[in-house]
């Protein structure tokens, strides 16, 4: 028999190795969605598409990611967390190979599409798997660290324009895409499944689809929430490089500084916030994160020099995604045990795919004013709306998931 300090260590090495698996399988995720982000134009010149085109395809992969949740959602609340998980590291590995052969322009955005499946099932088991797992006293802190899987994701990209595009091209970065098959490997062998899931599953697909019936109006507020903070996001995110291209005119190296230190950014203030969560609640972290980040917006958008230009870069995704790192532990304490793999990941994407189009309609606006005027008042309109929409909302922090 066990004695009670070989069964904690065993616990806590779990938890770091469901938090590890579930942090490298977002960041592999937002790996190869930035990818195309950081490489649009080249992307564009490659198949003859204007901007908006290519800005196409960031939508449609924002589009079908509900599609992954609902699908690997109720996967995971009926058979358990690490089966959909392994499937979902699998598929994505394959359809983001995949993309560095497109052969043409309808291809491509097939791809992203089928991309946006796998990509939409992972957030939402992987969240639910690491924050059943982890202390409730830790929960805000983990839940930022694991968030930041995302800005890592972007990170990561960035670095690849910058050290890699100009010797390789676009293509063999998306080869790069067939990592996330090994991380399966140790999803397979290192990470337990869920108590939580093993005492409160749904023995059939009615009841399951019973629970989620009577979470209805909770899972309306949650898609309104992601709805503000997907648009938070992909509004200050995706059109950014190329707004330090058509605005700024910055070169390669010089675009890359700037998205490099708006990351560490992210990563700081993703983990820093979620901390404070764990203080002083989770709807003041993210009201108060979002609140600084319109305060943000002068120097982001319209800094006279570059020096404060990187200096807003930072300061934006530092509150951005610091409102962000509070998602994971939220929606997950705010959602009962039985749902948790379905009702986090489902809103979250639904979110997104009503946040999808934002991208586009940047670009679109841009060509009738500046792209600084475009970026900066979408981000203003957004970030209030979010507020408000965090600030009217409940918590539970630090539930007790057992």
């Amino acid at each position: 028999m066990e004695s009670p300090q070989t069964t904690h260590a065993t616990s806590v090495g779990d938890q770091w190795a469901a938090l590890i698996a579930c942090f490298l399988g977002w960041t592999l995720d937002a790996f190869d969605f930035f990818l195309v982000v950081v490489c649009l134009t080249a992307i564009g010149k490659e198949f003859h598409q204007p901007d908006t085109a290519v800005a196409l395809s960031l939508t449609l992969t924002l589009a079908f990611r509900p599609v992954g949740a609902f699908i690997f959602g109720l996967l995971a609340d009926r058979y358990g967390r690490r089966l959909p998980l392994m499937i979902d590291l699998i598929f994505y590995s394959i359809v983001e190979i995949a993309t560095g052969f497109a052969p043409n322009f309808t291809t491509f955005l097939i791809l992203r599409a089928l991309f946006g499946i796998g990509m939409g099932g992972e957030w939402g088991v992987g969240a639910s798997l690491a924050m059943e797992k982890v202390p409730p006293r830790w929960r805000g802190v983990l839940s930022g660290f694991l968030q930041q899987g995302y800005a890592l994701g972007n990170l990561l990209a960035t670095c690849c324009l910058l050290f890699l595009f100009n010797r390789w091209g676009w293509r063999p970065l998306f080869f790069l895409g067939g990592v996330p098959a090994l991380l399966a490997l140790f999803v397979r062998f290192r990470v337990k499944e869920s108590e939580v899931w093993q005492k409160s599953r749904q023995e059939s697909w009615s009841g399951l689809g019973k629970s989620i019936g009577r979470n209805w109006k909770l899972f309306v507020y949650l898609v309104l929430l992601m709805t503000g903070m997907n648009l938070a996001s992909h509004g200050t995110q995706d059109m950014y490089p190329t707004f330090l291209q058509r605005f700024w005119h910055l070169g390669i190296n010089q675009r890359s500084l700037v998205l490099i230190v708006s990351m560490f950014g992210a990563i700081v203030g993703g983990v820093l916030i979620g901390l404070i969560s764990d203080r002083f609640g989770r709807r003041k972290a993210i009201v108060w994160s979002l609140v600084l980040g319109i305060l943000t917006i002068p120097l982001w958008a319209y800094a006279p020099h570059l020096g404060l230009l990187i200096t807003g870069a930072f300061l934006m995704q530092f509150f951005v995604q610091g409102a962000w790192g509070v998602i994971p532990a939220h929606l997950s304490e705010l959602s009962p045990n039985e749902v948790r793999g379905f009702m986090p990941g489902f809103s979250y994407q639904c979110g997104v795919l009503i946040a999808s189009s934002v991208g586009y309609l940047e670009a679109a606006f841009a060509q009738r004013m500046s792209y600084a005027t475009a970026m900066a008042a979408a981000a203003v309109t957004i970030l209030v709306f979010t507020a408000i929409l965090a600030g009217l909302g409940r918590e539970k922090r630090g539930l007790s998931f057992n």
